[in-house]
């Protein structure tokens, strides 16, 4: 937005909000409003949402709008807007024929739902400029999409922001997001795009960047009043539920940029950019409990089937027939069945999810997958963490491993489905046919134009019907387009990998990621196992999900910002340090395991600096004392961030990253690298960071001693060891000897 917009929507957002119509005037404070988009108008469901709409795709048997109703039925919505885009009529109908969302059922949750078409929208900013136009919001109201699945409760959030709002009348909105925490978190790995929120304790937000795999520049850029702030996080570990509670000042903002589009990349990184010449405030509620997810692309759809099979979202899972007329019960292995669903002897179904009147032959093997109803599934036949929409049919001896399959689509037999194919409505695969595994296979029969496409019998066989879906091309021929390209390209399917990008030595997978490294040109540092991979290791502000991107890109960065630091001759503390170090590791999405290497070698390095006499010419007590001690906040910056939590093995980790940089720092001798090691690790047992076990855990690990570099730079510990090892022994027998008095 430029200056003068900026300047324009910032006077026109301080003014009293502008009048509205009187309904809208007299309506209640206790009437709860919800807006629901229902079009994001985005292709990533393609070919599927050819068809149907995004917010009708079958979600473990149920539309995915129930889930999204639902959700504001629990939450005391009494009145609903749904914005509808493409297939409105479609939308409308479902919700007019059901018995629960009809605005004429009677036992409708709401009071209202109204229906609103906007013919000339193009972006979900035209939904809410039409919004404010139409003056139908008195008060609060929730904003979502029409892909939310949530159970969490906004009581909590409703009353803060409330109280926020009486305060101050600048609290214009609350954005409800979810912490990842420590357990591994699917939604966290299935993302491409990472959101990062600068906040405060009390939960103000100061900025908002996005980081992705595809952005040329691999930096993020903090304004000079976050960084002045006395105390703030950068928050890279929270889901984006979609979920926002706005005032109506929030669509008069809208109204007055009208290049926003985007609520989040455009919207809220603008208002809180301008936030000195608007004058308005956006706070953040951190929820720790309960799930909340968008089925925002493919990779998200299987997380969230996958987190609906397992209950994470209980009481929204299939057992409780959240849709109208299903008949599901819970069976053995973890599956839940509706009625008329015989599984014969031989046949073996496991963590799955079947529809009424589906029909299962002998010998077929169905594990962590959701079959519809009316399908038809032959002998031998495999489906693996597969969705299989209603009324397929499955030939015999056919092999179906990570796809998609939407409605009336005929798969002949002994077939091979690859992991990733999207087969989208009434689409027929001859027999014997493979279906090729790169490119991942998007088959339809429709065009992008949504013109009949013409077969192609090399790629679905002489009896099948479809052919590769292909998209829209860009007729400009940029060398970096696909650098600068829309990370959602990377969300059309199931699975995506950058490997074609030169962007990582490793591909990466939405269901699993890789932290690997090489050796670098000054540190023969090596590649440290992560016992832990694929699972948080903080709790830290800072952390998110590791993307396998390679981090060399971040490691000369990272030591030598961390090295100015502790060289530079001043009495600032760490903490400007730290900034520019998390930076970094945003920009980059860099693991744990890298942020500890990087962390360690910078360390080393500035000890091993001390020892030199155009440096000091220190002893390795001194210079291990100094290195740690010179810079206020510097020992908790590597408690919190190099160690990250007083866990034995990420300590012993940290003192293996040590031992390997100090084995790699050039013209330090091994026995002198031994000493300062030693030092440096009785300076972070003193300091409290090491404790006695991940010292001793350290010692003990196979990998301290792999070669002869790392055997006799850990041989010049043992006297530091055994001395903690008598400790403890003593220690223990005071306790025996405590015990028996």
């Amino acid at each position: 937005m430029s200056s003068k917009q900026g300047a324009k929507g910032g006077a026109a957002a301080a003014k009293a909000k502008k009048p509205t119509k009187a309904g809208a005037e007299e309506k209640r404070e206790d009437v709860l409003q919800a807006v629901v988009i229902a079009d994001s108008f985005q292709d990533r469901f393609k070919p599927f949402t050819l068809e149907k709409p995004r917010c009708l795709l079958p979600l473990a048997g149920v539309p995915i709008i129930e889930y999204t109703l639902e959700f504001l039925a629990h939450n005391g919505v009494q009145e609903v807007f749904i914005y509808c885009g493409a297939h409105s009529e479609e939308i409308e109908t479902y919700i007019h024929e059901s018995t629960r969302w009809s605005p004429r059922s009677v036992v409708s949750p709401f009071s209202s739902l109204e229906f609103i078409r906007v013919s000339d929208a193009n972006s979900v900013g035209d939904f809410l400029r039409d919004l404010d136009k139409r003056s139908l919001i008195g008060g609060d109201f929730v904003l979502v999409y029409g892909d939310l699945v949530a159970n969490i409760q906004l009581d909590e959030a409703l009353a803060k922001h409330r109280a926020r709002r009486e305060a101050n009348r600048d609290a214009c909105m609350t954005m409800v997001l979810r912490s990842i925490g420590v357990e591994p978190h699917r939604a966290s790995q299935s993302r491409v795009i990472t959101p990062v929120f600068a906040v405060e304790p009390d939960g103000r937000c100061w900025q908002y960047e996005e980081i992705h795999p595809l952005q040329k520049e691999h930096k993020t850029l903090w304004d000079q009043n976050v960084v002045e702030l006395p105390d703030f996080e950068l928050r890279s570990d929270l889901i984006d539920c979609g979920i926002d509670i706005c005032t109506p000042e929030v669509l008069a903002l809208w109204s007055e940029s009208f290049d926003y589009e985007l609520p989040r990349r455009n919207f809220l990184h603008g208002v809180l950019k301008d936030h000195e010449l608007n004058g308005k405030m956006i706070y953040t509620e951190i929820l720790d409990r309960g799930y909340a997810a968008r089925v925002s692309s493919l990779p998200m759809y299987n997380c969230i089937s996958k987190d609906i099979l397992e209950r994470w979202t209980f009481p929204f899972v299939p057992d409780n027939n959240l849709a109208h007329g299903q008949t599901f019960k819970r069976i053995r292995e973890g599956s839940c069945f509706e009625d008329n669903v015989p599984i014969p002897r031989g046949a073996t179904v496991t963590k799955s999810v079947i529809g009424r009147n589906s029909k299962v032959e002998e010998g077929v093997k169905i594990s962590r997958s959701i079959i519809g109803r009316r399908c038809k599934i032959g002998k031998n036949v495999k489906i693996e963490d597969s969705y299989i929409w209603d009324d397929a049919t499955i030939g015999d001896d056919t092999s179906i491993v990570q796809s998609v399959l939407a409605n009336n689509v005929v798969i002949g037999k002994g077939c091979q489905i690859p992991a990733g194919s999207l087969i989208s409505f009434s689409v027929s695969i001859g027999d014997s046919t493979q279906l090729p595994p790169d490119p991942v296979p998007r088959i339809s029969l429709l065009t992008y134009e949504k013109t009949l496409a013409t077969t192609n019998p090399t790629l679905v066989g002489q009896s099948g019907k479809g052919a590769l879906f292909l998209e829209e091309q860009d007729d400009e021929d940029d060398s970096d387009s696909e650098a600068d390209r829309n990370p959602a390209s990377l969300e059309k399917t199931m699975f995506y990998n950058l490997a074609h990008l030169n962007l990582s030595t490793d591909s990466i997978s939405t269901l699993a990621s890789h932290d690997s490294y090489d050796s670098d040109a000054d540190n023969s540092f090596g590649s440290l196992p992560d016992s832990s991979r694929n699972v948080r290791e903080r709790l830290s502000s800072f952390a998110s999900d590791d993307s396998g991107l390679s981090p060399d890109a971040f490691h000369s960065d990272a030591v030598h910002g961390l090295l100015d630091a502790l060289r530079a001759d001043d009495s600032e503390d760490f903490d400007s340090a730290k900034l520019e170090f998390m930076g970094l590791r945003l920009a980059n999405n860099a693991s744990d395991s890298s942020m500890r290497r990087a962390i360690a070698v910078a360390f080393a390095r500035r000890a091993a600096e001390l020892l030199s006499p155009e440096h000091g010419g220190l002893e390795p007590t001194k210079s291990a004392e100094k290195t740690f001690t010179s810079k206020r906040g510097a020992i908790k910056f590597i408690r919190e961030v190099g160690v990250g939590r007083d866990e034995t093995n990420l300590q012993a980790e940290f003192a293996l990253a040590l031992q390997k940089a100090l084995l790699g720092v050039r013209g330090l001798e091994v026995g002198r690298a031994g000493a300062l090691l030693a030092a440096m690790l009785q300076q972070l047992y003193n300091l409290d960071v090491l404790e006695e076990d991940g010292i001793l855990a350290w010692w003990g690990d196979s990998r301290a001693g792999e070669n002869e570099g790392l055997t006799k730079v850990k041989e010049k510990c043992r006297v530091l060891v055994e001395w903690l090892e008598n400790a403890d022994e003593e220690e223990s027998e005071e306790d025996e000897d405590e015990d028996s008095d």
